[in-house]
């Protein structure tokens, strides 16, 4: 037996555009049917891969669609290509450079109490100048290396005046670990090596500069490295930093 539509039928699909009849041609055309109810889902089906860069990709006739973006990131896109120098690089670099260092190894030294209680018990014969950093960030974002004496009383908010700068305060761990590649307790001017776009504007105070013998982490605080005064310049300028040399203390008005 044959269907036949009827004539209500008939005017209630050509009224109705999602109902009415379309030619093999036009459906052909605009992809097939899945293409066209992907069209349809498209809308509602895209805030729920956004977060996972998800595409909808309308297929070619009679290919319907697929999904593209959900396989697992390549780990290797991830690489950091610039990570940081280790000590033992560094200490490569110093004799490549034809730099006399010497490097004594030691238990994590933290503060500057640490370090001298340590030296004090295990190093009877002391030489040289021992020094402290300060990792700073002023308001404008400017940032700072301050490589000072460790007995010289550097005031937080007499720097500015020194340094004819906004106010300073300490810069993040994060801040330290991306700029310099150390982590807080291991700042050192050595760290310099790690700032290849020299983003760091280096200040060295001039009376530690009086001693032809100067102390300073191999970026970690489990180490000690003593160094020339002249061979400490040649490394820094070999970093690509030129430093600005100061007496801090005089210059703050202390």
């Amino acid at each position: 037996m044959r269907f036949e539509l009827t004539t209500p039928t008939l005017a209630r699909l050509c009224s109705t555009p999602e109902l009415r009849p379309r030619s093999r041609r036009d459906v052909a055309r605009r992809g097939g049917y899945i293409a066209h109810w992907c069209r349809l889902c498209k809308p509602l089906l895209r805030p729920l891969f956004s977060g996972q860069r998800c595409l909808l990709k309308l297929g070619k006739r009679g290919s319907g669609w697929h999904e593209r973006g959900m396989s697992t990131p390549d780990p290797s896109k991830n690489i950091e290509t610039d990570a940081p120098v280790t000590k033992q690089a560094l200490l490569d670099t110093l004799q490549e450079l034809g730099i006399d260092a010497s490097t004594i190894d030691h238990p994590p030294l933290h503060a500057v109490e640490d370090a001298q209680a340590w030296r004090t018990a295990n190093l009877p014969s002391q030489s040289g100048g021992f020094c402290k950093n300060l990792f700073l960030k002023d308001k404008k974002g400017e940032l700072w290396l301050i490589v000072t004496l460790e007995e010289r009383n550097i005031r937080l908010n007499s720097l500015p005046k020194a340094l004819n700068s906004a106010r300073l305060s300490f810069a993040k761990p994060e801040l330290l670990w991306e700029t310099l590649g150390v982590r807080p307790g291991s700042v050192t001017p050595f760290a310099l090596i790690n700032d290849r776009a020299q983003k760091c504007r280096l200040i060295l105070d001039a009376p530690m500069l009086d001693h032809a013998k100067l102390n300073y982490h191999p970026l970690t605080n489990e180490a000690t490295t003593t160094i020339s005064r002249n061979d400490f310049l040649k490394f820094i300028r070999h970093c690509g930093h030129e430093p600005t040399i100061i007496d801090l203390e005089q210059a703050a008005g202390l």
